[in-house]
């Protein structure tokens, strides 16, 4: 039986996150505002399964599958929430699962970086995917297990305050978030971020 490792709702992509995620994603694109459903279990193979479950069930776009050393992530997205939930649904019940099985994230790193130095954003922008830190900008950088917390933590501070969204890495070991902009819209983000990931139960 696969291991739930998270079951992640999002009601409506925000659009630096979804851009970022377009970078690299190879599946469908989604558009702005649409509700998605992120999948991580192990092992990694079992994704396969649930993808096909996902598709079935109701009219879904799949963004991501990706099988890595230890753990398969699926995304999937739709401009209709109440296809987003069925599919959601159809694999809980092939997993004979529910919601709350899912591992809680942990919160492993959260701290502010005050303006920061301008080599320092010379190094980070070299290894970015999305928008660059500019010197003297703050930044904010989160590290959480299960890595697909990640794109939540992200989404959600973006709703909440006027950020860039520098890079997330949702996929591996542990999730990596990189926000940048002024230091009281990076310190609302920050607070953001932790409160989404304690609500779905990190300590």
């Amino acid at each position: 039986m696969a291991e739930l490792r998270s079951f992640i709702f999002i009601d409506q992509l925000q659009p630096q996150t979804l851009c970022y995620m377009g970078t690299w994603m190879r599946g469908a694109l989604p558009r702005a505002r649409s509700a998605a459903q992120i999948v991580e279990v192990a092992p990694g193979l079992d994704i396969e399964a649930l993808t096909d479950i996902a598709l079935k069930n109701t009219a879904v776009q799949a963004g991501i599958l990706v099988v890595e050393r230890q753990f398969g992530y699926l995304e999937f997205h739709s401009q209709s929430t109440a296809a987003v939930k069925s599919s959601a649904a159809a694999i809980l019940e092939a997993l004979d699962a529910t919601a709350a099985d899912a591992l809680a994230p942990k919160i492993l790193s959260s701290k502010i970086i005050s303006r920061i130095d301008h080599q320092h954003a010379f190094l980070i922008n070299r290894n970015k995917l999305g928008s660059m830190v500019l010197g003297g900008e703050s930044l904010y950088v989160l590290e959480m297990q299960p890595a697909s917390y990640a794109i939540v933590a992200t989404n959600e501070a973006e709703k909440s305050a006027d950020i860039k969204v520098v890079d997330y890495r949702m996929i591996g070991a542990t999730g990596r978030v990189y926000l940048a902009g002024k230091e009281s819209a990076i310190q609302t983000a920050r607070d953001t971020a932790e409160a989404t990931l304690r609500r779905l139960g990190a300590e």
